[in-house]
């Protein structure tokens, strides 16, 4: 896996970033690889274009119902 080094942290910074993985019950190396996944979430429009390729890819495919399993399921 790739990885990332960042130099020249402020100590501030460094000690607010590890009381806030305390908080959330993490490692510090967990809590910046979270916050990295969240600052980098597909925009709208990626997730659109997701979405259409999807739809592009099952088009036309042939799919059973899958209601009756749903309901043997649940009981009904």
């Amino acid at each position: 896996m790739p990885q990332i080094l960042v130099r020249d942290l402020d100590d501030v910074l460094v000690e607010r970033l590890k009381r806030q993985a305390k908080r959330h019950h993490r490692s510090l190396q967990g809590e910046v690889k979270a916050i990295l996944a969240e600052s980098a979430k597909m925009t709208p429009e990626e997730m659109l274009a997701a979405a259409e390729g999807w739809q592009r890819r099952l088009s036309g495919g042939k799919f059973s119902d899958s209601s009756r399993f749903v309901r043997e399921d649940r009981g009904r």
